[in-house]
């Protein structure tokens, strides 16, 4: 089946690679041509390979496979966030702790503690502390929870990730090779094929690219295990119109590329 079409790739950006003086020669196998110093995505390629990602995915998730979303860039985490908590996953949208999967029984008492400040909090017993010992801990609760808030209902290791930019993800992507932890990635023409089980070769910088294989994710988990449950219990606000603003410049800054570059 096609999960994807060759219209909406490209009218999501999809096709737009980095400047060719960036690049990994490894990812060469899916670059379709050179454009005024950019490189052109195949985006035949990229349907082969978004058929092959999402139907792993659609069968690991029929199976209550766990995937964490990871994107810590600016215009990943937003999309990221929502996607995974439309669907009950756990995400990582701040930086990445080196150790959250390869040194999960510590990640998991970063968690504990988290859990506990949030009960002296809501319980009202944080209260019963000095001033400057409340504001400490509310300092401490917030950092735990930009960190590690969106898997503190992760019990075990995921059964794969999801990354956008595995490049930036370098130590994430390491972290579940090691473990022998599936890597599935939106990834773009500076990064390395090797490291990744299944690639959507793609544009991962574009909102709206980023937007359409993250939000098509999303849509295979919703229908494979109808919905999911809030991994983290904070809810994001504001989400929606942030992603918009930043679509709007985007839209400003594709019109004068796409001037000079055309379309694949």
């Amino acid at each position: 089946m096609s999960y994807i079409s060759m219209k909406q790739l490209l009218e999501a950006g999809v096709h737009f690679g980095h400047e060719t003086k960036r690049w990994n020669p490894k990812f060469k196998r899916f670059i379709f041509a050179e454009r005024n110093g950019i490189f052109i995505i195949d985006l035949q390629k990229t349907l082969k390979q978004v058929d092959r990602s999402f139907d792993y995915i659609k069968d690991l998730a029929e199976r209550g496979g766990v995937i964490l979303f990871v994107g810590t860039k600016k215009q990943a985490q937003e999309i990221v966030e929502l996607e995974a908590r439309r669907t009950g996953m756990p995400f990582v949208t701040s930086r990445w702790l080196g150790g959250m999967l390869t040194n999960f029984r510590t990640m998991r008492t970063r968690i504990d503690r988290l859990n506990e400040l949030d009960d002296m909090f809501e319980s009202g017993r944080i209260n019963d502390r000095p001033k400057a010992e409340r504001v400490e801990l509310g300092t401490e609760r917030e950092r735990l929870l930009r960190f590690v808030g969106g898997i503190r209902k992760m019990t075990r290791l995921p059964d794969a990730i999801f990354v956008v930019d595995p490049t930036k993800e370098v130590i994430a992507v390491q972290e579940a090779n090691k473990l022998g932890i599936p890597v599935i990635a939106l990834a773009d023409t500076d990064s390395d094929p090797d490291v990744i089980d299944y690639i959507v070769p793609g544009n991962d910088d574009a909102i709206r690219s980023i937007q359409l294989i993250t939000h098509r994710i999303g849509d295979l988990l919703v229908e494979a295990r109808g919905g999911g449950e809030d991994v983290s219990g904070e809810r994001v606000e504001g989400g929606t119109a942030e992603i918009a603003g930043a679509e709007q410049a985007e839209n400003g800054e594709e019109a004068v590329l796409t001037t000079t570059q055309g379309r694949s």
